[in-house]
């Protein structure tokens, strides 16, 4: 069997310090904000695997479209001997370049999760003979330094995931992933595009209130790790499209004046009746824009292919 190593690059107790930053920081801020990446526990990484099986939400379903048709295309135009995946999760989508790659050497998938890591790893080397899997426990928003593995290298983040990030933020990414690429190598980046403000808010806001729940999780962990005693009925789902910056916000609406204390960081937080605190910017894109910011980071838009119905994309770009 061909060998499946793990790496930690994250000290054992980073997690748990940078949420305590992030709480700190978003909880006394104004106005109020939690980044997304608290959405995933084990109760969170369940309630995103329904969301992605509802008819509401397309990115899913979409992107598996584009993988499915284009694998081919993927492999042949990159000849890549290393994939490393990028928040790799279950690696399931993956697993369609994964066949494609019939020169494939190396599989590197990164993720902050220890458990998904070890689960999809082990799989894959009992699936698939002859593909060594090299697994890093890492946060690739802080930098990256990958194993020494053969080229060329495909960096695949897919997902959609980028729209999560900040603009600012987005920039710092591609900079960084710019600098893992050599000559030759080149990055698979999904991205959700801009459409019906109807259909978009469908997506956030479902009729089953699934992602109601999985919003509210955030504050189940915070309660959880944290000592914090909110009450996620005391709070609303909202999905809203902002129009001006192309993206959806996710937040959560306090239905009553109320205290929240937060003990582990010997925090008092007020929310007014009606306050909003935002807990996931969800960035939609057009191609031109894409096209921008990946050249800002010194990558040249090389590919472009989208789903059937238009809603998703998937682009290849090369260092330049």
């Amino acid at each position: 069997m061909s060998p499946f190593l793990l790496t930690r690059t994250l000290p054992e107790d980073a997690t748990d310090a940078a949420l305590r930053v992030d709480v700190l920081k978003g909880l006394t801020s104004s106005p109020k904000t939690l980044p997304p990446k608290w959405f995933y526990d084990a109760r969170g990484s369940e309630l995103f695997e329904q969301i992605t099986e509802l008819p509401e939400y397309y990115p899913t379903r979409a992107e598996r479209e584009i993988l499915v048709g284009r694998a081919s295309e993927i492999a042949a135009v990159t000849g890549a001997r290393t994939l490393v995946e990028l928040g790799s999760g279950s690696s399931e989508k993956t697993r369609y370049v994964i066949d494609a790659l019939t020169g494939l050497h190396t599989y590197v998938p990164v993720d902050v999760s220890e458990s998904a890591l070890t689960q999809a790893g082990q799989a894959l080397v009992e699936e698939r003979p002859g593909l060594d899997v090299h697994a890093l426990i890492a946060d690739f928003t802080g930098g990256l330094t990958l194993p020494d593995t053969p080229g060329p290298r495909l960096v695949a983040f897919l997902g959609g995931t980028i729209g999560n990030l900040l603009p600012a933020e987005r920039a710092a990414f591609l900079a960084t992933v710019r600098a893992l690429l050599a000559p030759g190598d080149a990055l698979l980046l999904g991205t959700d595009l801009v459409k019906d403000e109807k259909v978009l808010v469908q997506a956030y806001d479902d009729a089953a209130g699934v992602t109601a729940a999985f919003n509210k999780n955030v504050l189940a962990v915070i309660n959880r790790e944290l000592g914090a005693d909110f009450d996620p009925g005391d709070f609303d789902h909202v999905a809203r499209w902002d129009p001006r910056t192309e993206w959806i916000e996710m937040r959560l609406r306090s239905r009553v004046a109320q205290t929240v204390k937060v003990p582990a960081l010997d925090l008092v937080v007020e929310f007014a009746a009606g306050e909003e605190m935002r807990t996931e910017v969800s960035a939609k894109f057009r191609r031109d824009g894409v096209r921008a910011e990946l050249s800002t980071a010194g990558l040249e838009l090389a590919h472009w292919w989208t789903d059937s119905e238009e809603r998703f994309a998937l682009s290849l770009s090369v260092a330049r």
